[in-house]
């Protein structure tokens, strides 16, 4: 038994090709078989920290039409032994008195293996990203999430690299856009995180007549099975919610070559968000800072920080042009399985990837609103909690074709405020324009070749490198 658990579906090679090549999302069945990871239950966790105190963050379970920013939960450190005992309505819960399992969903997410288990660094070799291609990579450079049903994620992107996430126990819905929807999301950098842009769109719940463009939007909806690996390509955006009583995932983000560019751009962003958000105005109240950012930094700092990220980007891009890197990082047109599409003579470009989907790797495809037909994923077992079925649920709808429409100028979609009468223009509208991802990218450009020139002031030596 112990020789065909360690039989992989695909090799090292194989898998790195595919993370590297595939910009669609996808499952992987049978890749984690066998590591020691899969045991990391939420009872076994708490058997590893004992009486260590971690953060937790808690919503109401209550439907509404706007997503829940972190900014808007309570906070409290726990212990993973309060936190199953609450879940069970036992007593000796700790902080978790304070709300009634009924009414709260409960939140264990960011932490870092590293950080946890420094006590126990052996842990780190629990999980083994190495067998995806990743030499080297393991639990050292993931992180950690514990929820109950109803924790969420509200819906981002990360603007750094691409994602690989574990299922360990119980099941969670992801819903995945294309970054080619972006517009239809409506981002915002409000609350302010370093390399995640929000969308104002409780996708669950949207408000319709307030964001009408998300209509347009194309959800591709996958549930994680314990044993499964979901692969998140570059800027997809994701609403990620647990659907089963206790849930517990490791993710490691992968970082790619174009994150140089994309570092200048989170300066910029920074730069300009912490500057705007920090001068005195009668609508600039609100709570901005996400409680993931440790501090606000000065100007000065962020100043700082932007050349340095300018002059390193330029350093390791060498003779390569700038605008010619983020022209390349953007996503080609894919059919519904992510192949890229053949040109109008049926000819696919020159050295297009074929991904080997099959039994081992099912695409993510896009839904309609209409139910369809379900793959299945036979033999996918290996995460904790038997009880969960071998569905692999990634087409509950039928499929659609995924190739980039033409979406118009921002004028031809509707505005939120039609026949509603004028409305002030407040600091949060003109930072969403201001730091609207499609503005940033060319200011990123223009800075970058500036620098290229030979334009840009060479700042004095700071301590450290930034915290990009």
């Amino acid at each position: 038994m112990a020789a065909t658990a360690s039989i992989r579906p695909f090799s090292p090679e194989e898998a790195r090709e595919i993370v590297d090549h595939l910009q669609h999302p996808a499952v992987f069945l049978n890749m984690a078989r066998g590591w020691p990871v899969i045991h990391w239950t939420a009872e076994h966790l708490s058997g590893c920290l004992g009486g260590r105190l971690i953060r937790f963050r808690l919503g109401r379970k209550e439907a509404t039409n706007a997503p829940l920013f972190e900014t808007q939960c309570s906070y409290i450190e726990a212990t993973v032994a309060q936190f199953l005992r609450w879940t069970r309505r036992q007593t000796d819960v700790g902080p978790f008195a304070q709300y009634p399992y009924t009414e709260y969903w409960a939140y264990a997410d960011y932490k870092y293996i590293s950080v946890l288990f420094d006590h126990k660094p052996s842990m780190f070799e629990d999980v083994k990203w190495s067998e995806f291609g990743f030499e080297g990579r393991n639990g050292e450079e993931s992180t950690l999430w514990i929820g109950t049903e109803g924790a969420n994620t509200p819906c981002h992107l990360d603007t750094y690299g691409c994602n690989l996430v574990l299922q360990v126990q119980g099941r969670k819905r992801w819903h995945l856009f294309p970054p080619e929807d972006t517009a239809k999301l409506y981002p915002t950098r409000i609350p302010y995180e370093e390399s995640s842009v929000f969308s104002q769109v409780d996708v669950l719940h949207p408000d319709r007549s307030k964001f009408p463009g998300f209509q347009g939007a194309r959800a591709h909806v996958v549930t994680l099975e314990p044993g499964q690996v979901l692969y998140v390509p570059r800027h997809w955006w994701h609403y990620v919610e647990s659907i089963d009583a206790i849930t517990v995932s490791v993710n490691s983000w992968i970082e790619l070559e174009v994150d140089d560019a994309a570092r200048v751009s989170e300066a910029v962003t920074k730069t300009v968000v912490c500057a705007m958000k920090s001068a005195e105005s009668e609508d600039n109240t609100d709570t901005w800072l996400n409680p993931t950012e440790e501090e606000k930094p000065s100007h000065s700092k962020n100043m700082q920080y932007l050349n340095l990220a300018v002059m390193a980007s330029a350093q390791r891009k060498g003779d390569r042009k700038p605008s010619q890197d983020l022209r390349d990082a953007q996503p080609v047109k894919r059919d519904s399985y992510g192949q890229i599409k053949q040109r109008g003579d049926g000819v696919k470009v020159p050295g297009a990837f074929s991904a080997p989907f099959g039994q081992h790797l099912l695409p993510v495809r896009c839904q309609e609103e209409e139910p369809g037909k379900t793959i299945s994923s036979q033999d996918c077992s290996g995460g904790a909690g038997g009880k969960h079925t071998h569905s692999a649920d990634l087409t509950r709808y039928s499929s659609c074709d995924c190739v980039t429409p033409d979406h118009g100028t921002s004028e031809q979609q509707a505005e939120p405020n039609q026949g509603c009468g004028p409305s002030l223009i407040t600091t949060n509208d003109l930072l969403d324009c201001l730091v609207h991802p499609d503005i940033i990218s060319r200011v990123t450009e223009l800075l970058l070749e500036r620098h290229r020139g030979g334009h840009l002031y060479s700042p004095p030596a700071v301590d450290g490198p930034p915290s990009m």
